[in-house]
């Protein structure tokens, strides 16, 4: 099977979870800054939620343009992916709400960890499927960056229930890894054009 029909369907679910995140914020009922701070958790909450699906959804595109065809295990990989992230809205919802308490925090924290180890399950799946040749296994190498991510996600949740705010900046310091772009699988993908 080609990648296109599991591109299209991740893009729309991905669309969808923003979509829903951004029916959740609620305008403030006066127009001034105090109104706004009481928001304020609220909109944060949403726009670290949006980069993280931004970065999925980035990554994810890469990752298939370099799979030349879906097998069932990859399908299933993807879903398990789909699934984490589809949590996304609510555990930012809970988050912001809660003006970053230590459960809703270490829940975000958790719901993080499992899509990246969801996302890492994909790649391997897909990597595995392509043989000891895989472009992709070529292109990420040891994929440091994500395992990193992975771990400071699993840290910050421990750390919600002693301090949230130390939790959500390790949360927003994953963020700022993958902000900075990863060439290696442009690169890769500009070799085999």
């Amino acid at each position: 099977m080609k990648t296109t029909r599991l591109e299209a369907f991740s893009d729309g679910v991905i669309a969808i979870l923003i979509t829903i995140m951004v029916l959740e914020l609620k305008t403030p009922e006066e127009a001034d800054w105090t109104a706004f701070s009481q928001v304020g958790p609220i909109f944060l909450a949403y726009l670290l939620s949006f980069v993280f699906l931004g970065i999925y959804w980035n990554n994810h595109h890469h990752m298939i343009h370099m799979t030349h065809r879906v097998t069932g295990g990859i399908l299933w990989a993807n879903l398990h992916l789909l699934f984490w992230l589809s949590l996304v809205p609510f555990c930012t919802a809970w988050m912001g709400h809660s003006h970053a308490a230590p459960l809703p925090t270490a829940f975000y924290g958790f719901v993080m960890t499992m899509a990246g180890t969801a996302y890492y399950i994909l790649k391997t799946t897909i990597v595995r499927s392509q043989g000891p040749a895989s472009p992709l296994q070529a292109a990420l190498g040891s994929d440091t960056k994500g395992k990193l991510s992975v771990m400071i996600y699993a840290v910050g949740m421990l750390v919600a229930f002693v301090q949230p705010w130390i939790a959500t900046a390790s949360y927003v310091a994953v963020a700022l890894i993958w902000l900075v772009p990863d060439p290696r699988i442009e690169r890769r993908m500009q070799e085999h054009v």
